[in-house]
């Protein structure tokens, strides 16, 4: 009798444990509504950025990118993301897309300008630059120069 009860209650253990760990991967996962509320910037190009990459101020995130699509008549990547209710941005703040090192994922960085005028629900970010591609730079620096000049 003993044992039976031992294995209900160690059952009783894993099962909570699971449902603790399923909360955690919910909570940390991309699924559900943003929280705050949505801006966008269009960039050149976005090489990297994923939806759910993290929206940072000074380092600290403070939301995360919710869609990426083609604007049809610019041909410009436009990124719609998500900022902390309680984060107010200037209407001048600009947007980078920057990596988190040489190797690492990309995410929106976001400079906050100096107008006292802040940024609206549903507003636009109009000063943006686009990710450094790295194959770019090196393929400038090995193929680059003048021609007839050979590279140390």
């Amino acid at each position: 009798m003993s044992r039976n009860i031992v294995e209900t209650l160690l059952g009783a253990v894993v099962l909570l444990v699971a449902f603790g760990f399923l909360s955690w991967a919910y909570t940390r996962s991309n699924v559900g509504s943003p929280d705050g509320y949505l801006l966008s910037a269009a960039f050149d190009r976005v090489d990297g950025l994923e939806v759910g990459a993290d929206v940072r101020v000074s380092g600290i995130r403070v939301g995360k990118v919710v869609d990426e699509r083609l604007d049809r008549d610019t041909y410009q990547a436009e990124v719609v993301f998500s900022v902390r209710k309680d984060i107010a941005l200037p209407r001048d703040s600009s947007a980078a897309i920057v990596s988190s090192g040489l190797l690492g994922s990309k995410y929106l960085a976001i400079l906050p300008g100096a107008e006292e005028e802040m940024l609206r629900p549903g507003g636009k970010i109009t000063l943006t630059q686009s990710p450094i591609n790295l194959e770019d730079l090196l393929g400038r620096y090995i193929f680059g120069g003048k021609p007839g000049e050979q590279k140390p």
